[in-house]
């Protein structure tokens, strides 16, 4: 599978503590991508009872950090959460051929990558290659990368 970038995004709550969030972030980055070839943002914003929250980006674009990101996530991925994610495929992909994918904060933090469906995750967004440029084709080269 290739894709076009990569993006990483979750959420800061108050009560967290920031450096354990952004460490179970990195789990999902490859060590040989140097951090100068993330783009990282952090929004500050209230939530609804006026606490604060910080919301964290990452994109990776370069065609070989991107690369070097998808063997990195499918050697997380295991097992069960392809088996997961292959039965659920279709709701995972949107028509503009993105594959979302959301994991358990609390595990990556401890290293783990656990797809999860929840509220605290980590979200990750590939812009799939495909051609043609239709859902079904994006969701058909995500199968095959899985399965292989």
């Amino acid at each position: 599978m290739q894709a076009h970038h990569v993006r990483i995004s979750t959420f800061i709550h108050g009560t967290e503590n920031e450096d354990k969030v952004l460490e179970a972030l990195g789990t999902f980055i490859p060590e040989e991508i140097p951090d100068d070839d993330v783009d990282f943002e952090i929004l500050e914003t209230e939530g609804y009872f006026g606490n604060p929250i910080k919301v964290i980006n990452l994109e990776i674009k370069k065609a070989r950090h991107v690369r070097a990101f998808l063997r990195h996530f499918k050697m997380l991925l295991g097992e069960e959460n392809k088996k997961y994610l292959l039965e659920h495929l279709n709701e995972k992909i949107d028509e503009e051929g993105v594959f979302y994918v959301r994991f358990n904060k609390q595990k990556a933090y401890l290293g783990e990558a656990h797809v999860d469906e929840g509220e605290d995750v980590i979200q990750i967004r590939i812009k799939v290659k495909a051609f043609p440029m239709k859902k079904e084709s994006v969701v058909k080269a995500v199968e095959e990368w899985l399965k292989e």
